[in-house]
């Protein structure tokens, strides 16, 4: 895992290097992802389902095979393990507390001419949500993306999840039933995407694509945006943790933390920033220990070989300019007084406060959304929200007296503009 300090002559460059990384420029895979998406357009439900039985190796001979009735949903929850369904629940709950927080209300206000000016908040019709599947799935996933849209009142949740070999974690499925998605398609890719943003005869199509998925999934909703809305383009996981090296800190709890970003996947970036020289030894340390035990050690081995860093700074306010530097998805801020250091943090995409605060607790039921901004896009892209699924329309409502005015401020700028038809329109409305 590699060593980098703030007082290295090359530091800017070594941490550009380390965060650089692209995630859907590939050449071939658009090439691969463009065919699906014109083949999906093209023949419907017969592509989607062969490439469903080409790549997931999916017995369906049906495309209603590959669609689960919500009583499938309501018995995966039903035979739950009862300290696991408590869990899942309590989860739910929490997510949809806290989301319910967010709903935007429409409103209006009447100006000095007696205008009346406003802003109507409406929800999607449909959307489609991508969960990752298969038996390593997300249930989290699913309550993350579900729930919100519920929450701003889309009318029709679909949902889509690959079935290898038509396998799926029942965890995935009561999700789904507690979240209250209205429809299940056993199906991922490029041709999911495609399906939801186009609709084939069987699977609708609808107004927005959100949830993660591999670099094929993250192509193709890029593909169809324009066509379809979309959360984001979400690049691999990534977790920085800061620290101070004071006397509550333990390091294998702050190795343990950069572990569980690290064992995502081997894109995953785990990061440790610190003021203090002996705490980066003793956290690299840890590492190494807890390593020895992991059961996804190879996979975390690889993921800090590859993009984790170990991390010292000279002060505080270093600190903080590395942390704004990376934009990072994930921030644990373990240290005594967090709040501190919050109104200097402009860039990170949730915020873990304490030492109490596992970033594991945000994935699964603190209740803010786990969907968050990646490969530094903090620095213009919120969480996951309720927002993602409401629209908003202007309301523009003009008295006749109010309109006077108006019309002929709109006149004098439309001449300016060279647009006759705009200065006529207004025009008449004052003459």
């Amino acid at each position: 895992m590699r060593q980098l300090s703030t007082q290295d002559a090359d530091f800017d460059s070594q941490l550009t290097e380390l965060l650089a990384f692209e995630t859907v420029n590939d050449a071939d895979l658009l090439k691969t992802v463009d065919d699906i998406i014109a083949q999906v357009r093209h023949d419907g439900d017969s592509v989607v389902l062969a490439l469903t039985q080409q790549f997931d190796k999916h017995p369906a001979t049906t495309m209603q095979e590959l669609e689960l009735s919500k009583e499938s949903l309501a018995e995966a929850f039903a035979n739950l393990d009862e300290t696991v369904k408590r869990a899942l629940t309590t989860a739910a709950t929490r997510v949809q507390t806290f989301h319910e927080r967010q709903v935007q209300e429409t409103w209006q206000y009447e100006d000095e001419l007696g205008n009346r000016l406003g802003q109507k908040v409406t929800p999607l019709d449909r959307v489609g949500i991508y969960v990752p599947g298969g038996l390593a799935s997300y249930p989290s996933s699913v309550l993350m993306n579900a729930i919100p849209a519920k929450v701003a009142g889309v009318a029709e949740v679909i949902m889509v999840v690959p079935a290898p070999k038509g396998v799926l974690n029942p965890l995935v499925l009561a999700a789904a039933h507690l979240a209250q998605v209205d429809r299940v398609f056993t199906i991922g890719g490029a041709q999911a995407v495609a399906a939801l943003a186009y609709g084939t005869a069987t699977i609708p199509a609808v107004d927005k694509i959100t949830g993660p998925g591999n670099k094929y999934v993250a192509a193709a909703k890029r593909a169809v945006f324009g066509q379809v809305g979309i959360d984001m383009i979400a690049g691999p996981s990534e977790v920085l943790v800061y620290a101070e090296g004071e006397a509550q800190d333990r390091a294998d709890w702050l190795a343990m933390d950069l572990l569980s970003q690290a064992e995502h996947d081997r894109i995953a970036q785990a990061i440790f920033v610190t003021t203090s020289e002996e705490q980066l030894a003793e956290v690299a340390a840890e590492i190494e220990k807890a390593l020895a035990e992991l059961p996804k050690a190879d996979i975390a081995r690889d993921s800090l070989q590859n993009r984790g860093a170990l991390i010292l700074v000279k002060d505080r306010q270093e600190g903080i300019a590395v942390i704004n530097r990376v934009a990072p998805e994930h921030l644990e801020l373990s240290v005594d007084n967090p709040d501190e250091l919050l109104n200097d943090i402009r860039h990170a995409g949730a915020i873990f406060m304490g030492r109490h605060t596992p970033e594991a607790i945000g994935d699964y039921c603190a209740g803010p959304n786990h969907v968050l901004p990646t490969s530094g896009t903090a620095r213009f892209s919120s969480p996951l929200g309720v927002y993602d699924f409401q629209k908003k329309s202007s309301i523009i409502y003009c008295s006749e007296a109010g309109s006077k005015p108006l019309a002929e401020t709109a006149d004098i700028l439309a001449q300016r503009e060279d647009l006759d038809a705009h200065a006529r329109s207004a025009r008449y409305r004052y003459q």
